[in-house]
């Protein structure tokens, strides 16, 4: 039994295996080189104790399917198969068995040691809490008056739907569901003072939502230009104050000169 699985080994990790190059004897003909895809059900990320199906398909009917994840030296699973698809069960899975697996394939007819290229890498991400995302708003926190302000909810995931929430306000704001690993809200500038939070969740159940981003404060502005006008006018009258009472001191001392002079009398 040990010699069969060592043999096994042996014709599976030539070319199967992403981090070795094939060897020169094990030829993958042109028509062989396309490499299967890889996805799970329900999702990639998932909660610990979901049971995840990680599926291989191959673009022809193959015989055996193999299943790796990086950093093991040996197949996590395979499947023996005849049909383009093989399903890996992985059961009430742990934050252990989280990280990248591709797979590969071989057909019946090929020679012995011959498997296709690998798959594109799955990242198999098992947690209870997603982390937090930012919060900024575009242009800035400070809105003119008759501009509109856009938040941007930041995460690190791809594929992810995101919620905007205002303080004080149980329901969220707006929804979106982004490719990017974020999304834009658009706020009418009339509008947009408050004080702002948002999170993230798998757009599909099982859901995994992140932690809430730190608060942030958009605050309007009353107009900069107004208070530019003001303190002009401000500073006019101070000018102006000024000017009355140097002429009023003049005249004052006018008097005063006029009024002690020689031969004048009061």
């Amino acid at each position: 039994m040990a010699l069969v699985l060592i043999l096994q080994f042996l014709t599976l990790w030539p070319l199967c295996h992403g981090d070795v190059t094939p060897a020169v004897t094990s030829i993958v003909p042109p028509a062989l080189s396309l490499k299967p895809s890889l996805g799970a059900q329900p999702a990639a990320i998932v909660t610990p104790g979901v049971n995840v199906t990680l599926r291989c398909r191959a673009p022809q009917p193959a015989w055996r399917f193999a299943l790796f994840k990086s950093g093991d030296i040996t197949p996590v699973l395979y499947r023996d198969v005849s049909m383009e698809l093989a399903e890996f069960f992985l059961e009430e899975v742990t934050p252990a068995q989280g990280g990248s697996y591709h797979c590969c394939y071989r057909n019946l007819g090929w020679n012995l040691g011959v498997w296709s290229h690998p798959s594109d890498t799955l990242e198999l991400l098992v947690t209870d809490q997603l982390p937090p995302p930012s919060l900024v708003a575009l242009p800035g926190p400070v809105v003119a008056p008759g501009a509109n302000v856009s938040l941007r909810c930041a995460g690190r995931l791809r594929g992810m739907s995101f919620a905007l929430y205002r303080a004080d306000e149980a329901a969220p704001l707006q929804y979106r569901d982004s490719a990017e690993p974020w999304a834009d809200f658009p706020l009418p500038g009339a509008r947009a003072p408050g004080t702002y939070s948002c999170y993230y969740h798998t757009p599909s159940s099982p859901y995994v939502l992140s932690l809430r981003s730190e608060p942030l404060v958009i605050r309007a502005d009353h107009g900069s230009g107004s208070l530019d006008y003001t303190q002009g006018n401000l500073l006019r009258l101070g000018l102006a104050g000024l000017v009355l009472i140097s002429l009023g001191t003049l005249i004052i001392l006018d008097w005063r000169s006029q009024n002690h002079a020689p031969g004048v009398r009061p």
